[in-house]
């Protein structure tokens, strides 16, 4: 029997004796928030929308088990980012399934904008999520108008009042089925200088008119680079007004502490960066997959992995043959030019290839390779000795002696390494 009581976001009371491990799977995002500047895969980040890497469902679930031995006091399990789950539907609903077979009794929940999330409440429900997190930022859309750069439903982008109206319209009809189906839901209002921190009771009158538990005003966090970069944080003392005018239509969370997509342990002993190599070596770990049996390798003479992604003029496709590994076939790589384009080309190219071995790539072909499912691997050498760590299943790390190993966008800063798996 699940004790909803046992979520320390929910239920301050419990914030030092129950814990939760959010799960990095679902990297995309369906919105545009003037807020928000998430850099991929940035281990020098702490804050919310960014994580020190992505992993796929069952990465995700030997994660959590590896968590889950080194700190029993998590009850609850989530998936907050760090884009949307529900602009990664697919990878959402799977790592849910996954983590509900093998863990009866933890309490699972998500953080999403709403924006998706209709179409899959009955699944939910079905998989037993108790609670669900939805980011509420107002409930005018001339106000939503000014917060939001754009919103994407399916292929379809709308900017303006049309984003504001369609997100709202989703928010108020997604917390309402959450509602009826009797699931615990949170709303988060992130508070923005001179653009909604004068409309937090608003906010707080509609979502009570829905039935929602909890209502957590957060300051916003101002980042460099984008259009509230500027805007100052609200200090203590102005959340702490905000806060009582809400309070008098829905109960305030104040004991909130900016979770990344990757948060793990007890509020009292977070042990997020403890747990970053045991993080790190779960998504260098490549799955097995008959969808994807082949290796992608930039080389010059078919010997060694020695060329640039972008310098490639095609890839030697390699795969096992009982005894070893043999090139398949060699694949012409798209032409240089449009920019993000030559690279979602690449990975159309690359479909059936769970990896490509390079001996250097930059941060957005990295990207949109990984996004598509194909594991860019940064390192040098034999090709057969890279190709034996990545079929064998051993942990890519081993590579790093050789160029790097696993490929990561983000370089410098002065994060240390975390603890490993156990």
């Amino acid at each position: 029997m699940l004790n909803l009581d046992n979520h320390p976001c929910f239920n301050a009371e419990v914030k030092g004796e129950c814990g939760r491990v959010h799960l990095p799977v679902a990297p995309k995002c369906n919105i545009r928030c003037n807020y928000c500047n998430r850099k991929f895969d940035c281990v020098n980040e702490s804050r919310p929308g960014v994580t020190s890497a992505v992993l796929s469902p069952a990465q995700a679930l030997n994660y959590l088990e590896q968590v889950l031995a080194q700190e029993p006091r998590i009850t609850v399990a989530g998936i907050a980012g760090p884009g949307d789950p529900f602009a990664n539907p697919r990878e959402t609903l799977e790592t849910v399934r996954l983590i509900r077979q093998k863990f009866p009794d933890l309490l699972l929940c998500l953080a999403t904008n709403g924006l998706g999330l209709l179409p899959y409440l009955d699944e939910l429900a079905e998989l037993q999520v108790s609670h669900v997190t939805l980011t509420v930022n107002a409930v005018d859309p001339e106000i939503g108008a000014k917060i939001y750069g754009w919103v994407r439903d399916g292929k379809k982008i709308y900017r303006g009042l049309k984003a504001a109206e369609l997100l709202l319209a989703r928010q108020l009809a997604a917390i309402a089925g959450l509602k009826a189906r009797g699931l615990v839901v949170k709303v988060n209002t992130i508070i923005i200088p001179g653009i909604n921190d004068q409309h937090a009771a608003a906010v707080a009158r509609k979502m009570a008119e829905l039935n929602v538990d909890i209502l957590n005003c957060m300051p916003v966090y101002p980042n460099a680079d984008t259009p509230f970069g500027d805007l100052p944080e609200p200090q203590p003392e102005e959340m702490a007004a905000v806060r009582r005018d809400a309070e008098e239509f829905l109960p305030q969370m104040r004991h909130c502490t900016r979770c990344r997509g990757r948060r793990g342990g007890v509020a009292t002993a977070d042990r997020t960066e403890e747990f970053r190599g045991c993080l790190a070596e779960c998504a260098a770990t490549l799955e097995m997959s008959p969808e994807r049996p082949y290796v992608a390798v930039a080389t010059r003479e078919g010997v060694l992995v020695n060329l640039h992604l972008g310098e490639a003029a095609s890839f030697q496709i390699w795969g096992p043959n009982g005894r070893g590994y043999r090139v398949v076939e060699e694949r012409t790589a798209p032409p240089p030019g449009d920019g993000g384009q030559r690279w979602w080309a690449l990975a159309e190219l690359l479909q059936d290839c769970r990896a490509v071995l390079v001996s250097a790539l930059g941060e957005m072909p990295g990207a949109i390779l990984r996004e598509s499912g194909v594991v860019p691997v940064e390192t040098g050498g034999f090709i057969e000795t890279a190709l034996e760590a990545i079929y064998s299943g051993a942990p890519l790390s081993g590579l790093r002696g050789r160029r790097g190993g696993l490929a990561k966008p983000c370089s410098g800063g002065k994060g240390g390494p975390g603890g490993g798996c156990l």
